[in-house]
This record gives structure tokens, sequence and C-alpha cells, in this order.
């Protein structure tokens, strides 16, 4: 079953690098008490997940945080290592905190996974954006299969 507004967001863990190393994040905390605006992406550095999803956050993340944002954060099936490396090479500090979904639960939780096997990328998260308050998903909206519409940075602002 596919999440979407009025549910909260499965209580788990991700992973997010820390001066300190790679560390486990609940989503109860992450979530907790905070407006947070998540996207996910199907891969770190592919084509339109580097030129104009994060890209748009990232130029965006002031705007948005001027609507009441506490938090933008990205998530990917991808290492914390990977995530990281994603994030400086975007700029991202400060702007979009990068967590790490390695093994594809957080996305199979939310009923967003996406098999990516026959291109070789394995299983993935959908494109997707939602907005989160305290934990409970108030608007989510998923990308068809090879598009880039609704959970563009632009597409989030012009909902808040």
């Amino acid at each position: 079953m596919t999440i979407k507004a009025g549910d909260r967001i499965p209580s788990m863990n991700l992973r997010q690098m820390t001066a300190d190393g790679p560390k486990e994040v609940s989503t109860d905390e992450y979530f907790g008490g905070k407006k947070v605006v998540l996207f996910a992406v199907p891969g770190a550095f592919t084509p339109t997940c580097s030129v104009r999803h994060l890209p748009g956050f990232v130029e965006k993340s002031d705007a948005l945080k001027a609507k009441g944002v506490d938090k933008i954060a990205c998530v990917a099936v991808n290492d914390v290592f990977v995530m990281d490396a994603w994030g400086k090479s975007q700029n991202c500090d400060g702007k979009v905190e990068m967590l790490s979904d390695g093994n594809a639960d957080f996305a199979k939780a939310l009923g967003l996974e996406l098999d990516a096997t026959k291109g070789g990328l394995g299983i993935r998260s959908k494109r997707y954006a939602m907005v989160v308050e305290d934990g409970v998903v108030k608007k989510v909206d998923v990308e068809a299969p090879g598009a880039f519409e609704v959970s563009s940075a632009e597409a989030v602002l012009g909902a808040l």
C-alpha cells in the first residue's frame, strides 16, 4: 500500500553522515515536531537527480524555509557515503540534508519502491516529494515513470 496524506511516516531508521561518521537517525525523531519537505530520487549522481531535482531544492531552500519548513531532506537508495559525497558535490550544506535508505527499507515501507533491475540499478525509490508535519504526511506527489514535474522544488513551493 502506498503512503498517502494523513498517514504517519513509518517508524524506522535511516542513515545520515555526521562529523563523527555515519549515524542512524530515527524517523520518529527526524520528523517529530517539525515541518519537513522530503523528496526522493532514484539514485545519487544520476542525470535528472543531479541536474534538476536536487539542485532545485538547494536553490529554493531559503524560499521553502520562509514558508515555515524546518528541514529539507533528500533520500535515496544509496549508502550513506555516496549520499554524503553527492551532497557535498551539490553544495547542500545547511540547505538540504542527505538521508540514506541503503537497503530500500524506507522506500518499501512507504510503498514507493521502484524495480530498476532491468537497468542494472536494483531496487530503488520512486521519485516523489512530500510535506510532513510532526510525522504525518500532509501532501505527497509521486512522479510517473520517467517524469519530473510534480516533485520539483517549484511544485512543492507552490503547494505550501
